[in-house]
């Protein structure tokens, strides 16, 4: 033992001790998904209860999110769109206009990472692999669109009347992992009824707190989303 502390203390003292390897810097990753609108064929005959008579609600409420975080994190931070795609093609259809290139003009302007999306594993995917995760945190998650207690619906009234055949539910969010995300990522719904069970089972699955609301949500034109139940609150 002597003699290989005599071998070994000469090198320490001519190189030093090796300093363990830095640890490489975390880029955050902001997130904001944004979900489909409901086509007027279903909505034309439901009177006051009919949703979306403006194409643009979740467009435009991502983009009022989208002027915050740019004003707040310079215009180099990477901020990205998932877009659910079927959506804006079908009701531009409707429209008679090409709303994606519309939203691709938004990217545009605000220097996005838009990513067009078609089912609900597609948007967990990006969570898990669309970064390298070891590099990228997501440090911001906010969904923009229809939504129920137990899931995020991405097509509400677009394929279907009143349902949905493209979602995020509750039973998925295990699918998710933890490591994706900063230890204090800000995590939203802006949904109707998200914070009724959508928020609980997010924190057992996925470990943030995500805010969400009890009773139902309303979108604006120039601010974003404000609940409308009589009795509602925003809770985490």
């Amino acid at each position: 033992m002597k003699r290989l502390l005599a071998t070994f203390l000469p090198l320490v003292l001519l190189f030093g001790a090796v300093a363990p390897a830095a640890a490489a810097p975390v880029t955050p990753e902001y997130v904001i998904v944004v979900g489909g609108v409901s086509l007027m064929k279903w909505e034309k005959y439901k009177g006051p209860q009919a949703h979306d008579l403006w194409w643009a609600n979740f467009v435009r409420a991502g983009r009022i999110r989208t002027e915050q975080l740019r004003e707040k994190y310079g215009p180099d931070a990477k901020i990205t769109w998932l877009v659910y795609k079927k959506g804006y093609v079908d009701r531009g259809a409707q429209e008679g206009k090409d709303l994606i290139s519309f939203i691709d003009s938004v990217g545009e302007k605000f220097n996005l990472n838009i990513v067009y999306f078609d089912k609900g594993t597609e948007v967990i995917n990006y969570l898990n692999r669309g970064q390298p995760r070891d590099q990228v945190k997501i440090a911001f998650f906010e969904f923009f669109g229809h939504s129920n207690k137990a899931a995020f619906m991405f097509d509400y009234s677009s394929a279907l009347d009143s349902a949905c055949k493209s979602w995020l539910h509750t039973s998925e969010l295990n699918q998710i992992k933890k490591s994706n995300f900063t230890r204090d990522a800000n995590i939203r719904s802006w949904g109707c009824h998200s914070g009724e069970l959508m928020s609980i089972h997010w924190r057992k699955s996925v470990g943030n707190r995500m805010w969400g609301a009890i009773g139902k949500t309303q979108y604006m034109t120039h601010e974003l989303p404000i609940l409308s139940s009589p009795n509602g609150k925003w809770v985490n």
